[in-house]
């Protein structure tokens, strides 16, 4: 008998091209879509991407299931990285969602219902060892890898997940689209956080977050500006607050975010926002390892990749200790890699 696997299907073409890999491959294809939380001052998208995805069930013509998952979606996603903003901080949304509602949620309620295998559109790629462990790779295309959004799936999982386009590039799959007559074969990609749409992130969070006017600070303390609320800025940013003495054509960077005081410190010198070592909480590894000497790390998703030692500093702690200044963002993900092979990662306190 032939293994069932459990497609999710969002509607776009990487996930249906997916679902026709494994069909072609010899699996029992089951498609679903997966209903996310959605506010209600935004219009409605996740009615005509469950469309598309029904159409490509029909195209296929596998099994198409629904699953609702926006309780857990809104609970473990949204309201996580709205407190995470309040408190000055740089979440990483997508990472949330990979570790909580699609490899989580959704792969328990597939696994329970019958699945041999829980596969996504995600460009990456699983593989297994000679001693039989399983690692999670970037993906072929480097322009598209996700891996550094999926280094916090559990370990357990990886033998049962798929990811049937992380060894194409893009422009492969888009082709496979075609040739396979796929009605989303033409969709654009979606761009940023689902469930923001085309509202941009700092009106989605002037929603939820009670921000205000504040003072933009030099670095020696002085106030020199003015900002919309500290909750809405990132450390490296250098737009979107008003400098009242300074010289109007030098670019200025946040180097600091206090949201006790809401106020940041910003500096005409990028070096400013530049640090030599970040402190690491809530650890999670894919692979057995003690703490590797050297290691190559990325904390922001397409970010080149720089050299670092990590040293322990407790079970769920360590301090990554940069080669050379970088700039880093409290909140953010920093992802360990050694090659290809995503060794894990934490989170930059």
């Amino acid at each position: 008998m032939s293994k069932k696997a459990y497609v999710g299907l969002s509607g776009g073409v990487d996930s249906a091209v997916s679902a026709a890999l494994l069909k072609r491959g010899g699996y029992d294809v089951v498609g679903v879509f997966i209903k996310i939380w959605q506010p209600e001052f935004i219009e409605c998208t996740w009615e005509k991407d469950r469309i598309d995805a029904m159409r490509v069930a029909v195209a296929l013509d596998i099994p198409f299931r629904e699953i609702d998952l926006s309780d857990e979606y809104k609970r473990d996603v949204v309201e996580r990285m709205v407190e995470s903003y309040r408190t000055g901080e740089t979440p990483n949304p997508d990472v949330t969602c990979n570790e909580r509602v699609k490899f989580g949620s959704f792969y328990d309620w597939a696994r329970a219902d019958g699945a041999d295998m829980v596969a996504t559109g995600h460009y990456a790629r699983i593989q297994k060892a000679e001693d039989g462990s399983y690692g999670l790779y970037r993906g072929v295309d480097a322009e598209k890898d996700q891996s550094y959004f999926l280094h916090r799936v559990s370990r357990d999982h990886l033998p049962y997940i798929l990811f049937p386009v992380g060894g194409l590039h893009k422009s492969d799959v888009r082709e496979l689209a075609r040739s396979m007559r796929l009605p989303v074969a033409q969709k654009h990609d979606s761009q940023g956080l689902c469930f923001v749409g085309d509202v941009s992130m700092r009106d989605f969070l002037r929603r939820y977050i009670d921000v205000k006017e504040g003072d933009v600070l030099s670095t020696s303390g002085e106030v020199i500006g003015t900002h919309d609320g500290a909750a809405l800025y990132t450390v490296g940013q250098r737009h979107g607050f008003r400098i009242a003495v300074a010289e109007p054509a030098k670019p200025h960077y946040v180097v600091r975010i206090d949201a006790t005081l809401n106020a940041i410190t910003v500096s005409d010198k990028r070096e400013d926002t530049e640090v030599l070592e970040a402190r690491l909480v809530d650890l999670h590894w894919l692979q057995d390892l003690e703490m590797p000497p050297t290691a190559e790390g990325q904390s922001r998703y397409r970010e080149q990749i720089f050299t670092m030692v990590l040293r322990q500093d407790s079970r769920d702690k360590c301090i990554a200790i940069f080669n050379s200044p970088h700039t880093v963002s409290k909140g953010q993900s920093l992802v360990v890699y050694r090659g290809e092979l995503c060794l894990g990662g934490g989170r930059i306190a």
